[in-house]
C-alpha cells in the first residue's frame, strides 16, 4: 500500500499538464472613449500545441454571463503566442462584472481521450479593493 502511494506521487509529479495563461490577474474597468462603456483588456498566451482558439466570457458573482462587446467572442491564438483583447462593458453592468474567463476551444479532429479543455478567470478589481 505504501509503495502504491509511492508510485502515484511519482506519477502525478512527473506528469505535466500545459494550460493557457490570461493576464492581468485583476483586470481594472476604466472609462472608453465610448459614452456609456467601460473598458478593460486581457492577454491570452497559448501554451497547448493543440488548441488554436479561445473564448472569452464575463460573468456574475453567481456566473451568470453579461454581455459586452470585442473585436470576436472566439479568436485565434497560435501556439506559443499572445493576443491582447479589449472588452466593453456598458456602464449599467460595471457593477456587478466579477469575473472575465478565457477558455480554449477543441476541434473535433484534435479531440482524444486525454484532451482537456481549459478555462481561467481573472476577478475584476474595483476601485478600494
Amino acid at each position: 500500500m505504501i509503495m502504491l502511494r509511492y508510485v502515484l506521487l511519482l506519477i502525478f509529479m512527473t506528469t505535466s499538464v500545459n494550460a493557457h495563461e490570461m493576464v492581468p490577474t485583476y483586470p481594472i474597468l476604466e472609462s472608453s472613449y465610448m459614452q456609456g462603456l467601460q473598458k478593460t483588456k486581457v492577454t491570452i498566451f497559448n501554451k497547448r500545441p493543440e488548441v488554436e482558439y479561445y473564448e472569452i466570457g464575463v460573468f456574475t458573482k453567481d456566473w451568470e454571463p453579461i454581455p459586452f462587446v470585442s473585436t470576436y467572442k472566439v479568436f485565434p491564438v497560435p501556439y506559443l503566442s499572445t493576443v491582447t483583447v479589449e472588452l466593453f462593458i456598458r456602464n449599467v453592468d460595471r457593477n456587478i462584472v466579477t469575473y472575465i474567463c478565457s477558455k480554449s476551444k477543441l476541434r473535433k479532429s484534435y479531440v482524444t481521450r486525454t484532451a482537456v479543455s481549459s478555462r481561467i478567470c481573472s476577478r475584476v478589481k474595483r476601485l478600494g479593493e
